[in-house]
């Protein structure tokens, strides 16, 4: 029987949004308290929905590395998945992949975050990872997203785009947040924060 995974990232895998996290990691506390204050008013905007997630990422993103070197920064995601990911895993997230692997069932990681500071993780494990992509010109970081930020519906239309889902008899899916709902609603078994 032909059985497929899906699994959210931040929230479900990991106990903190690793967006924040990666910024820490890379800039230290003080520069990331800073600059999440001068960002406070455009945050309490995208509170109120008045801005967009992807323009609220876009903004984050530009703040903290525009103009960062893709290499320099990819660097430092490798150790960020070395040094810090770890301690933010869940176990029993952990226990799930390591049983559907177990199974033989195909596992695809789906987040919102970019792929920078996740697919080294999720390649160690052999499992793909759909991804926000960030947008790089002439070998830096512009702060801007290459295509749509993969959140809500755009996982499901990023699923469709990596695997025909009619090939699998089961599809599982994990999340914890409204950005899952989509994703959830593709699957016979929705595990909607079953690892907290």
């Amino acid at each position: 029987m032909n059985v497929i995974a899906f699994f959210d990232f931040d929230g479900t895998i990991t106990r903190r949004d690793t967006l924040f996290e990666i910024i820490r990691y890379q800039k230290g506390p003080l520069r990331f308290y800073l600059g999440m204050g001068l960002l406070s008013p455009f945050l309490m905007l995208f509170k109120l929905k008045a801005i967009s997630n992807q323009r609220m990422k876009e903004m984050v993103l530009g703040h903290f590395f525009r103009n960062t070197p893709l290499q320099v920064f990819q660097r430092r995601c490798d150790d960020f998945c070395r040094e810090r990911l770890p301690g933010l895993l869940r176990p029993k997230a952990l226990n799930a992949i390591a049983w559907h692997q177990a199974a033989g069932h195909k596992i695809y990681i789906v987040t919102a975050s970019a792929s920078n500071w996740i697919a080294p993780w999720s390649s160690a494990l052999s499992i793909p990872c759909i991804a926000t992509l960030l947008e790089v010109k002439d070998g830096r970081i512009t702060g801007r997203l290459e295509g749509r930020n993969c959140n809500g519906e755009e996982k499901v239309h990023r699923i469709k785009e990596a695997v025909h889902l009619t090939t699998f008899d089961t599809i599982y899916a994990y999340g914890d947040s409204g950005g899952d709902r989509e994703m959830l609603a593709i699957a016979q078994y929705k595990g909607f924060r079953v690892f907290e």
